[in-house]
């Protein structure tokens, strides 16, 4: 195998690897959101068949139920979160509170989760094409790219004269997003940050 070979092979495996570990982050976020659901009382939730995510989680850990489902379950996610990838207790709180603001009944958490899917969506999409060289900075320059970050969500927010009108269709619709969920822009970057550190193949954790 030639070089160019091994290099190709090697871009390709690190592209798997990346995707793979971003797959692994989102599924656990997803998995903390159920429960979030699950746990919520107004919303009485007694079949985990219906969070399939929390479902795989919690038989693959072999979490007990503890009073309501969901409760255990959330605290091992949340614990799982904040340990592997350095996220604040106050991101789940938000998530906690955006929960119960939009799922009043059983029918409504179909649609927080394909809200919260093209949130994200949008989110990382906007914030790579628009900090673009910023993200280029090392790894280990943790506290620049988490400023830079944090600047990028500012703009998202506030700034009206994007030159490439998707970008701007896209603010617009996290905006909407947002307000819906009444995430601040401190959640917003600190959910952010991970999936950035994720897609440069660094470790997310602070």
């Amino acid at each position: 195998m030639g070089l160019l070979d091994r290099l190709t092979k090697k871009q390709e495996q690190n592209k798997t690897q990346i995707e793979e570990r971003m797959q692994e982050f989102l599924s656990l976020i997803r998995v903390y959101l159920q429960a979030a659901v699950a746990s919520e009382p107004k919303l009485n939730i007694v079949n985990v068949n219906m969070l399939p995510e929390l479902k795989v989680f919690k038989h693959s850990l072999k979490i007990a139920t503890q009073g309501r489902l969901g409760v255990a379950e959330k605290a091992y996610a949340k614990k799982m979160l904040m340990s592997q990838y350095g996220m604040s207790d106050k991101i789940f709180s938000e998530f906690d509170s955006s929960v119960r603001r939009v799922c009043h009944k059983q029918q409504d958490v179909q649609t927080f989760f394909l809200q919260f899917s093209n949130y994200t969506n949008d989110l990382l999409m906007v914030l790579t094409s628009t900090l673009q060289w910023k993200l280029r900075i090392p790894s280990y320059f943790r506290g620049l790219l988490r400023t830079s970050i944090r600047e990028g969500v500012k703009d998202i927010m506030t700034k009206t004269d994007w030159t490439a009108a998707d970008t701007f269709q896209s603010c617009v619709r996290i905006r909407k997003y947002v307000s819906t969920f009444k995430y601040s822009e401190e959640c917003m970057a600190d959910y952010a940050f991970p999936m950035i550190m994720i897609a440069k193949g660094a470790k997310p954790k602070k």
